[in-house]
């Protein structure tokens, strides 16, 4: 098998930053176009989500609410 060479500390923080280096010139970047369009739709689903939770929670008060009081008389 392989025996490893055991290695000071900082050459294995080197180490690690060099193949880190070398990875992200490998990766394939989105362009500024994509980037900025899919930016767009992330905060707009954010928004109907939030949209949707609001309108149901406000949904659940009233409802839980309504119960409440007609429990109460």
């Amino acid at each position: 098998m392989y025996e490893t060479i055991p290695q000071k500390p900082g050459n294995r923080l080197l180490n690690y930053l060099k193949e880190a280096k070398e990875e992200l010139k490998k990766v394939t970047w989105p362009s500024r176009a994509n980037t900025v369009r899919y930016s767009i739709l992330i905060f707009a689903v954010s928004i109907a989500v939030a949209a949707y939770f609001g309108i149901l929670d406000y949904g659940l008060n009233a409802g839980l609410d309504a119960l409440l009081t007609a429990v109460r008389n």
